[in-house]
């Protein structure tokens, strides 16, 4: 089985390169792919950069290169409130929305329906905000990750729709409000772009984050990258 790892950042696959069996790294497209075996499992590394246009570009020369058989993309992630989800837990996504793609009007924010015009449209679909998930996929991989052997206390998992934004919510009540709108558990800057391009391809896609903070007024001191890192990695190991 080959599988693509996707990850915005080099420190969000540190820990995966180094689990790699007989790495080696190359520039295809512009960016940085990291081929090897994880126990039976082919693994190619992708450092897409951050947000949804770096995503999708890299993720499309990546597929048109070499089609893999499942599209894992991992990292960090904000934890809306709503989802009890705490620092250093874990979030799967069940679906993909862009949260910030849609039209204002007087009486407020409207989604990308309302414009007419479908964002993507595949085998009689149309699509604008929503990508969901394989049910049977996000499944398979909360069962395998829910047997990992922690140290300590294991992280939390939850499962939900993930929301997509450009601008980072670092207020409470955008977050909130994002939250409702979408029924959501965590914010990010990237997956509704790889849902996207897997969904145009055909490609099964998987989309894990560890919750490096939550969504409320900006307070970096609140924050745990390292823990956050570790764990997202350590579960894209299942």
């Amino acid at each position: 089985m080959h599988i693509l790892i996707l990850t915005a950042t080099s420190l969000e696959q540190e820990t995966l390169r180094t689990a790699l069996q007989n790495p080696a790294s190359e520039i295809q497209g512009h960016r940085t792919w990291t081929r090897g075996h994880l126990s039976d499992r082919s693994i190619t590394l992708l450092e897409t950069g951050i947000g949804a246009v770096n995503t999708a570009q890299a993720l499309t020369a990546a597929v048109q290169h070499e089609r893999p058989d499942l599209v894992l993309q991992t990292g960090i992630g904000g934890a809306y409130l709503a989802s009890g989800l705490n620092v250093g837990d874990l979030a799967l996504a069940t679906e993909e929305n862009y949260g910030d793609l849609g039209l204002i009007t007087p009486d407020g924010w409207q989604p990308a329906n309302a414009i007419g015009i479908p964002v993507l449209q595949k085998n009689n679909r149309r699509y604008f905000n929503q990508y969901p998930l394989d049910p049977g996929l996000v499944t398979r991989a909360e069962r395998q990750i829910r047997q990992i052997a922690w140290k300590g206390k294991p992280p939390a998992l939850g499962t939900g729709p993930f929301v997509t934004v450009q601008q980072c919510s670092g207020a409470t009540e955008i977050g909130n409000t994002l939250a409702a709108r979408f029924n959501a558990i965590c914010e990010n800057m990237e997956g509704a772009a790889a849902a996207q391009i897997c969904t145009l391809y055909d490609i099964p896609f998987l989309e894990l984050r560890a919750i490096s903070n939550r969504v409320e007024n900006r307070n970096r001191n609140a924050w745990n990258l390292p823990l956050a890192l570790s764990r997202s990695q350590r579960a894209a190991q299942m």
